[in-house]
């Protein structure tokens, strides 16, 4: 499958009363809150980073999907948009075995609790991370924009970086010497 995703994502100050904002604007739930493994892998020189590329297994519950994300055209800078192709294999481990014998190798590790939730119009995902509580919406900008202001978020509060710059900015602040975005290097508490 391969398509322009175009998605924003805000930080959530109060998880609890976010929950609810979305049952009572008819968002159906579509996963329940899962367990998320993500891998990026590159070449030695870096070069997938270079072109602004990434290539992606993740594990998330009982699935394994590959993906791999360029940069799309548009210049609206106010939202993330970049083509996404992505499959659900089989064998993760296989795969990557693929990868490292290919030349691409782990680079980095990111992990996170999501529950998703979509209406006809878009796609909407709440991400429990070791460095905060991300909500993230995916939709043509008018949807975007509109569940902005129905959920009374600003665009203060928004951001197009990756969970990778997030963690960079994270480590940055902390001095934390993790080097990747997991629950035990970033010394978080797991929430049952």
């Amino acid at each position: 499958m391969q398509g322009t995703e175009i998605e924003l994502k805000f930080t959530v100050v109060d998880e609890r009363r976010l929950r609810e904002q979305v049952g009572e604007l008819g968002f159906a739930l579509v996963t329940a809150r899962t367990f998320e493994e993500n891998t990026l892998y590159d070449s030695p020189d870096r070069r997938l980073r270079g072109m602004r590329q990434i290539l992606r297994l993740r594990r998330y519950g009982h699935k394994c999907t590959v993906t791999h994300k360029r940069q799309a055209g548009g210049d609206d800078r106010r939202y993330k948009s970049r083509i996404e192709t992505e499959s659900q294999v089989e064998d993760c481990d296989a795969l990557e075995e693929i990868f490292i014998q290919l030349g691409y190798g782990p680079v980095f590790k990111y992990e996170k609790f999501r529950t998703e939730w979509e209406t006809a119009e878009g796609h909407f995902v709440l991400d429990e991370t070791p460095i905060g509580v991300w909500a993230e919406l995916e939709g043509p900008p008018e949807w975007i924009d509109s569940m902005l202001e129905r959920l009374g978020v600003g665009q203060e509060s928004c951001t197009t970086e990756s969970y990778g710059k997030l963690f960079l900015g994270w480590k940055e602040r902390t001095q934390s010497p993790a080097d990747n975005l997991t629950f035990e290097e970033c010394g978080a508490v797991v929430k049952s």
